[in-house]
């Protein structure tokens, strides 16, 4: 049984989640990763850029559009963007994990009322068109008085199929989320049925060698055991330097260890940085404590630093808050693929400025990322822009 080091593991997730070298359009990248984090519309566009060669922000925005891919809640209980068809299976193949998130968000403020019912109510609601989340909870406080409204409108997410049509997911938009039923805005999807074999296979595909438990982590599915046991005879079995049972699809690429990884700029919560359970292949016990706050970069493939960009008078700067020392060749380039970073994401900035410095922990306190409401932004300056914070 072959034992993969650090850097092998490293350069193998790298090379599945197109750090490696840029390549592939934004649906065949949002496909192969199975999804990409979208809690706040910045997130999939700056995930984009990283991984695809000469994205424009409105190649994303047409996909949203032409209903290509949509913005609903999946992995985790959280907003992700999928392609269409992704969305048709991984709705169902979910469903257990979101019954689980409702219950424990809101199931004291659904206490006492049929579940059926209050999805029908849902449903029935949004039959006249889109609803914001506070129309949605104003119509069922008519059914429910008394009850907690937005609540009710919060487990919509979990008991029915919708989604959040544009412009909700676009580039700079930040008002209410919108809701739709997923039949309504995709056409109907007929009798699709769970296929929790096919996310194990698409999660190994995007994201190992990994671990049961790593699986378990990026999806937020449990009992996924007796899956990849029931798939084992099909699957390569390898191992990490400390024993640790790894799963992985045959002919699946394992580049070499020494393969070079360049510098890549990634948006809070990307899938790379928290689908996994141990994430030792990507950065230390002490940096894993800011990547749910804090936006990472890389270099050789390694988290060396955190991000943020500040807007104003016409200028963008962005800084780069390094974890450890770098050479001055890999600090040149951090610089250089900061620069192009902002000449994408501050396209109308006058001037534009990367500053490299030490991290000192951004946000002071190391805080958990609750699971709703979403809470990350672009920038400090965004987030007092947009004055509200993003659905998730």
């Amino acid at each position: 049984m072959s034992v993969l080091t650090r850097r092998a593991l490293n350069r193998a997730t790298l090379e599945r989640q197109q750090l490696l070298r840029r390549g592939g359009t934004p649906l065949e990248v949002i496909t192969r990763l199975t999804g990409m984090q979208a809690q706040d519309p910045h997130l999939p566009y700056l995930g984009l850029w990283s991984r695809t060669a000469g994205l424009t922000r409105e190649q994303l925005t047409r996909l949203l559009h032409e209903r290509a891919v949509v913005r609903s809640t999946l992995h985790r209980g959280t907003q992700h963007l999928v392609s269409a068809g992704d969305y048709r299976w991984l709705r169902p193949t979910l469903q257990p994990m979101l019954d689980r998130w409702q219950r424990g968000a809101f199931g004291k403020a659904t206490a006492g009322i049929d579940l059926a019912g209050l999805a029908a109510a849902v449903r029935e609601s949004l039959a006249g068109g889109p609803l914001t989340r506070r129309q949605l909870a104003d119509r069922l406080a008519v059914r429910w008085p008394g009850r907690d409204a937005m609540a009710l409108a919060w487990s919509a997410q979990a008991l029915t199929r919708v989604v959040h049509p544009p412009p909700n997911g676009v580039w700079g938009h930040h008002g209410p989320t919108l809701f739709t039923p997923a039949e309504t805005w995709l056409g109907p999807a007929g009798s699709v049925q769970a296929r929790p074999d096919e996310l194990v296979r698409r999660y190994l595909a995007g994201f190992g060698p990994a671990a049961v438990h790593d699986i378990q982590a990026w999806c937020g599915m449990t009992r996924l055991r007796e899956v990849v046991e029931r798939l084992r005879p099909e699957l390569r079995v390898l191992r990490d330097e400390s024993g640790r049972e790894l799963f992985d699809l045959p002919g699946a690429p394992l580049p070499g260890p020494d393969v070079p990884a360049p510098v890549r700029f990634l948006p809070e919560l990307d899938n790379v940085v928290i689908g996994f359970r141990d994430r030792s292949r990507m950065m230390t016990e002490r940096e894993r404590g800011h990547v749910v706050v804090e936006a990472p970069v890389t270099s050789d493939g390694f988290l060396c630093g955190f991000w943020r960009t500040e807007r104003g008078g016409g200028r963008a700067l962005l800084r780069v808050g390094l974890t450890r020392p770098l050479s001055e060749k890999d600090r040149s380039e951090v610089e250089a693929e900061g620069r192009r970073l902002l000449r994408f994401a501050a396209d109308d900035a006058d001037e534009r400025q990367v500053r490299i410095g030490e991290f000192e922990g951004w946000h002071q306190e190391r805080r958990r990322a609750p699971a709703h409401p979403a809470h990350t932004r672009f920038s400090r300056t965004s987030r007092q822009k947009a004055g509200r914070r993003s659905a998730p």
